[in-house]
């Protein structure tokens, strides 16, 4: 046995041991991708053999990361997830310190894995040697790592040593590869192109920062949507600016066009976040069968407090979305429509209902989704909403509000167990005076799709499992509630032993 194989399956039993001894926290999510350990980046997104499959950044031996290998899951409906062995761990001199995030692609029906791997040449000084390496499986779940790796051993004139993160993909019979890097503390993402997959040849700088954009550009992706060519990027290094650049560090986009023949990429708009929650961050995308784009993020952000530690685990993955373009080149996410099948029984509906200062507590639950949509022209309502997992003595809740003077939709979790860096708010105009929001919760977590997907919030949220109802609220006066509609979902989980 090699020694690759044999550090996976060391890594597997562990984190099946980690799974048995876990007994279900408070904090523990029902329907997202998550494991009884440290995980973070979603790698690889591929759709292979009528399969979906995502990998991530993944420490089986702790909740507090360590040298990172890629955990491994696959669904048929994107819904419902299995968990199936480590697939790659850091064994070779190469890569010996960590197998740092990647993507995927599949060719001749072999499911091939780009990933970065890392060295650590001084801690104290937090100098690394990264990589570019490739492994290989024909059967989806056993890989092994090719002879030639690495398949880029330095980065450009133009870049450092940081130098990670590969996304591949394939146009007009060559495949193409971005890296993000930095050099002089100027984000960038270089392009390599290749015939065979092994040898790759450095075309140049794709784009670059600017003085506000951000001194190292991770996980990079690109790809052509509904006509415009996308630059998806996870900047480091972005100052807050009023409502925007809250967080730590910031996942977004920018639309332009790509000149393929002379690498040349012209940019229509300035880089804009794609969701305006506390965490979401090393997005990537994908294109399934039926040609749609779907993106998954890392629904956590470095630095920040992580309750889940306490129950032996951190880090999760957002639900599956769909990607499309506006008119006016923005982005916009919606939950992958197969998500209907968590569906388990409906709570509560009201059509035409007005709402005054707070309606009386429903009792709700946990894993909820909700679809409501808000009338608030002609109305005297200045500060509108929901608060989501009440408790009966109004100790706790997140709440979900509009504010009609402002045109900000905001999200509140100071009292959900984050009382600092609480607030997210961003303007989002409602045309016709109507606002329309479809939320999922989960047990530590809430994504909220406004207005068909054109403002996203993702955030965590840590409350008592006591806190369990729904109150609609106005500041004053009163605004119409048009629909609500509401039900529990399932547990995908229930029948394992531990996490996800």
């Amino acid at each position: 046995m090699n020694i690759h194989k044999s550090k996976v399956l060391e890594a597997t039993k562990h984190v099946e041991e980690r799974s048995k001894e876990y007994d279900g926290g408070k904090y523990n999510l029902g329907y997202h991708i998550s494991t009884p350990a440290w995980i973070n980046d979603p790698n690889g997104l591929v759709e292979y053999k009528g399969e979906y499959h995502v990998f991530y950044q993944h420490h089986p031996y702790s909740e507090s990361g360590g040298p990172m290998h890629w955990g491994h899951v696959k669904s048929k409906d994107l819904v419902h997830w299995e968990r199936l062995p480590i697939a790659l761990a850091p064994t070779e001199k190469y890569d010996k310190d960590g197998c740092f995030s990647g993507s995927a692609i599949v060719k001749d029906e072999v499911l091939i894995l780009f990933y970065t791997g890392f060295v650590l040449e001084d801690a104290e000084k937090a100098i690394s040697t990264q990589v570019q390496c490739m492994a290989v499986s024909e059967d989806g779940i056993n890989f092994t790592k090719v002879d030639q790796n690495p398949i880029i051993s330095k980065p450009p004139a133009e870049g450092s040593y940081h130098f990670r993160d590969p996304k591949v993909w394939e146009h007009n019979g060559s495949w193409y590869m971005i890296v993000g890097t930095t050099k002089e503390d100027v984000g960038k993402v270089v392009l390599y192109t290749s015939l065979d997959l092994i040898d790759w040849e450095y075309r140049g700088v794709l784009a670059k920062s600017d003085d506000i954009m951000g001194y190292m550009w991770e996980c990079p992706d690109f790809f052509h949507l509904d006509g415009k060519d996308i630059l998806l990027i996870s900047p480091q290094g972005i100052k807050a600016n009023g409502d925007q650049f809250n967080n730590l560090y910031q996942t977004g986009y920018i639309s332009g066009s790509y000149n393929y023949e002379h690498n040349k990429y012209t940019r229509n708009q300035d880089f804009l976040e794609l969701d305006k929650g506390h965490d979401f961050y090393a997005a990537q995308t994908f294109e399934d069968t039926q040609g749609r784009r779907i993106i998954i993020g890392w629904m956590d952000m470095w630095e920040s407090k992580m309750p889940t530690k306490e129950e032996g685990w951190a880090g999760a993955h957002t639900l599956p979305r769909i990607l499309t373009l506006e008119e006016n080149d923005q982005v916009v996410m919606n939950p992958v429509p197969e998500l209907d099948l968590l569906r388990n029984q409906q709570i509560e509906k009201l059509e035409n209902k007005q709402i005054t200062l707070e309606s009386e507590l429903v009792t709700f639950g946990q894993l909820v989704e909700l679809e409501m949509t808000f009338n608030f022209l002609n109305t005297n309502a200045k500060v509108f909403g929901i608060k989501l997992r009440c408790s009966d003595d109004g100790e706790e809740d997140v709440v979900i509000g509009y504010n009609v003077e402002s045109n900000n939709l905001f999200l509140d979790r100071k009292r959900a167990g984050m009382p600092q860096d609480s607030l997210r708010q961003s303007e989002l105009t409602c045309p016709n005076g109507k606002l329309k929001l479809h939320i999922y919760l989960d047990r530590s977590s809430i994504e909220v799709f406004a207005n068909d997907g054109l403002l996203v919030m993702t955030s965590r949220i840590y409350l008592s499992e006591t806190s369990n109802k729904m109150k609609l609220f106005t500041d004053q006066g009163y605004v119409n509630m048009m629909h609500l509609e509401s039900w529990s979902l399932k547990d995908i989980w229930e029948e394992e032993s531990g996490l996800g």
